[in-house]
């Protein structure tokens, strides 16, 4: 948990997914045409994978990725991010973390 929580507070925008995920795939490409370049964490490609995707799961994020955090808070997974996206709210939250200027 300690791990997940240092990765999640270097960055305004933060992504933990796995390589052959495809929703993480679609969340990366979202956040990147929004104009954000968030730190992504490859879980199946870290030695400590399995124990970060455990800790993910008891933050709520069900499946395990993807995570994401915004501004150091866990936001959610795919559910919460496009619902976030589209109520307008995602943009905002990102401009407000410094994740993104406009």
């Amino acid at each position: 948990m300690d791990k997940i929580r240092e990765l999640a507070s270097k960055r305004a925008a933060v992504i933990f997914t796995k390589s052959s995920c495809c929703m993480c795939h679609s969340i990366k490409a979202l956040f990147y045409e929004l104009g954000a370049s968030p730190a992504i964490h490859e879980l199946d490609q870290d030695s400590r994978g399995i124990e970060m995707a455990v800790a993910l799961r008891i933050l709520g994020c069900n499946p395990c990725v993807p995570a994401i955090f915004i501004g150091g808070h866990f936001v959610g997974s795919t559910k919460e991010i496009i619902s976030l996206h589209v109520d307008g709210s995602l943009k905002e939250m990102l401009i407000n973390a410094k994740a993104i200027w406009f």
